[in-house]
């Protein structure tokens, strides 16, 4: 696997099993690792994409897979999604958990709050049986999250706060409780003292950085992105919107760089060996690297 300057990098969160970009997956795959992306994080979201994200993770050595529930899909869930989700862990034995959450946004507002708390703690629940990481989506819900970890946790196999953009003061009682906070483009949607005084509250063995791709595209030095070519998109999807892919996560390392005031290299080791550390559980495709 090439390494640009010698750096690598390890998406930690991303989906290449979308619609969107399932078709050209090895392309995107290649240029990433071209680029220095060693390994990729992939999560599910829903019963209809779990079986993508295995066959993917079966093909691909440099992709961890994950499943799990995503809160938008709550409402599609079939009677015995739980079970199905069981036997993906019972099959891919070194498969994480996620994308699970909750929401309070926009799109999480149309769907049953009081069903996505369930799903969610059950998740995490199975999370912690299979001592597994597990990565988490939460939007405008950090205070109901910080008390569901509270009462289910603490997690010492980890807890991912994806495209986090919570507040400086939780991050001490987040990280006690095993959090691992992980940055996007997302992050430069925040005013930029805000992420940069959040960004220096979170121990530097807890940061991560991801793409969350094909969503998550940056607004920072947009000149240097990369979106996927429009004739790449399927033709049923918007072939106006620009979709991201994981070898823009030199953006997001960038720019997380440049609010930390750290030298790239420093941030790309750093990010890399906490995301090692994490998907290095036992019986996991890193394990022997860990």
């Amino acid at each position: 696997m090439s390494q640009v300057g010698g750096m690598r990098l390890f998406d930690a969160h991303c989906h290449l099993q979308d619609p969107r970009i399932a078709a050209v997956a090895p392309r995107l795959i290649r240029t990433a690792i071209d680029s220095g992306v060693v390994r990729f994080s992939v999560n599910g979201v829903s019963e209809k994409d779990w079986h993508v994200v295995k066959q993917m993770s079966d093909q691909y050595p440099s992709i961890i897979p994950s499943f799990g529930l995503h809160p938008w899909y709550v409402a599609e869930r079939s009677p015995n999604w739980f079970d199905t989700l069981r036997g993906f862990f019972v099959d891919t034995p070194y498969a994480a958990v996620g994308e699970i959450g909750i929401d309070k946004g926009s799109h999480g507002k149309t769907i049953e709050y009081t069903e996505q708390v369930e799903v969610f703690q059950r998740q995490l629940e199975l999370a912690k049986e299979l001592q597994r990481p597990v990565s988490v989506h939460c939007v405008r819900a950090f205070g109901d999250l910080l008390e569901i970890l509270k009462q289910m946790g603490p997690f010492p196999a980890g807890v991912i706060l994806h495209s986090y953009m919570g507040s400086a003061e939780m991050v001490p009682e987040l990280s006690e409780l095993g959090s691992y906070f992980s940055f996007s483009g997302f992050l430069t949607s925040m005013k930029e003292q805000k992420a940069k005084k959040m960004l220096k509250s979170v121990p530097k063995d807890r940061i991560l950085i991801e793409t969350d791709a094909p969503d998550g595209l940056s607004n920072f030095n947009k000149e240097s992105l990369i979106p996927v070519p429009r004739e790449d998109i399927p033709d049923e999807e918007d072939k106006s919107a620009f979709l991201n892919h994981p070898a823009n996560i030199h953006n997001v390392l960038e720019y997380v760089s440049l609010l930390l005031e750290m030298p790239k290299e420093e941030v790309a080791e750093v990010s890399y060996q906490n995301a090692v550390r994490l998907f290095s559980y036992p019986g996991s495709k890193l394990q022997s690297e860990g």
